[in-house]
């Protein structure tokens, strides 16, 4: 999901909204000239950061339940069953294996993405001072988003690799990294990397134009107010992120089980994008596709929630206006 929801209406500055939701395929923060020249942009991003690492921690379980389904998952599989597995192999605690580093490349990542962001819309605008149309922030948006992926694709993988490892595998984030570069090499840091940059277009793209189309046309219908509601944006997001995910969830499975073939101990003829769309469609059928995407829906109301509260407790506390 988009990180910030903004209402930019011509020579107006209203509530910032940070929605995230754990999803890495996203539109950057867009900010205004204003909070550009005063530093406010950095409390913003500080603020998000703390959203995100508090929404994702608090929404773990169900991400690694989503990906325990998408690679070891079967017709015959459910949430429950999946859920019963993971609490005997491992207990309560190791629901949130893997969190950690989806923590840590929160700063990194929103930093690229952040910089790349800028430097785009700056080569989009030229000598102007427009604001750009929302095909352009997209365009924008969707370069930052495969550049910053291409730099952190690697904690990506250590992300998977440790959300799926059994009790004891690994002692540390290094160790990890360590055993997987020595048994594997350099490239399966890599392994998924073209399904995810793929994924970027669609789920931005229609997260945002959804989201867009939404709120506009609920505030054209409804003329009572020119901000938009909390309730409002919160609906917005949360149907605009389910929509996105529809159309690119099918990638983003096939980028999950490439990170973890060699844990699965699949064929060699499986070892590409196209192989494994053909075999999961033959084994399981069009909604082998769709594999873990239940516990991933039942994430994105209560991620958008916690990252809206937190969001705002913490621009309140770093002293950033609210209007």
């Amino acid at each position: 999901m988009s990180n910030v929801r903004r209402n930019r209406e011509e020579n107006s500055n209203d509530d910032d909204n940070y929605l995230d939701i754990g999803e890495d395929i996203n539109v950057p923060d867009d900010f205004t000239q204003t909070e550009m020249l005063t530093g406010m942009w950095w409390r913003h991003l500080v603020a998000g950061g703390v959203a995100g690492a508090v929404s994702r921690t608090c929404t773990a379980p169900l991400d690694r339940l989503k990906v325990y389904l998408q690679v070891h998952g079967n017709k015959k599989s459910s949430i429950k069953t999946c859920l019963s597995y993971l609490l005997k192999e491992g207990g309560v605690w190791s629901l949130w294996r893997g969190n950690g580093i989806n923590v840590l490349k929160i700063a990194p990542e929103s930093a690229l993405k952040f910089m790349a962001y800028e430097q785009a819309k700056r080569l989009i605008r030229g000598t102007s001072t427009r604001e750009l149309t929302i095909y352009e922030r997209f365009a924008a948006g969707s370069f930052a988003g495969s550049f910053s992926q291409t730099i952190i694709y690697p904690l990506e993988v250590l992300k998977t690799r440790l959300a799926l490892r059994k009790t004891g595998e690994y002692r540390s984030i290094v160790d990890a990294a360590s055993k997987i570069l020595q048994r594997e090499g350099w490239r399966s840091f890599y392994r998924g990397y073209v399904p995810n940059l793929l994924g970027i277009v669609p789920y931005a793209g229609i997260d945002l134009a959804v989201y867009e189309t939404l709120k506009n046309s609920y505030l054209k219908k409804h003329n009572d107010s020119d901000t938009p509601s909390v309730l409002l944006l919160l609906t917005c997001g949360t149907i605009s992120s389910t929509c996105g995910q529809m159309c690119s969830y099918p990638l983003a499975l096939v980028r999950t089980r490439l990170q973890a073939q060699v844990i699965t101990n699949v064929g060699t003829s499986q070892y590409t994008m196209t192989g494994l769309l053909k075999t999961i469609v033959q084994e399981e059928g069009f909604t082998g596709l769709y594999r873990g995407i239940t516990p991933n829906f039942m994430k994105v109301a209560p991620a958008v929630s916690i990252s809206y509260v937190v969001y705002e407790r913490c621009r309140q506390a770093l002293g950033v206006s609210m209007t």
